[in-house]
């Protein structure tokens, strides 16, 4: 996910459900491959950032 911003369409009621709009448009992987250095398109990341943005 990077520093891009969350676009106004993919937000939804809880930050859960925004990553699950993000998957669903294909912005944001299915599941989080693991790896050390997070990919740009990994749910744990959206998630964290989905967060951060609804507090």
């Amino acid at each position: 996910m990077g520093k891009k911003k969350i676009k106004a369409k993919y937000v939804g009621k809880t930050p859960a459900e925004t990553v699950r709009n993000l998957m669903k448009a294909g912005k944001v992987k299915k599941k989080c491959c693991k790896s050390k250095d997070r990919c740009g398109k990994c749910p744990v990341l959206a998630l964290r950032k989905a967060k951060q943005i609804a507090a």
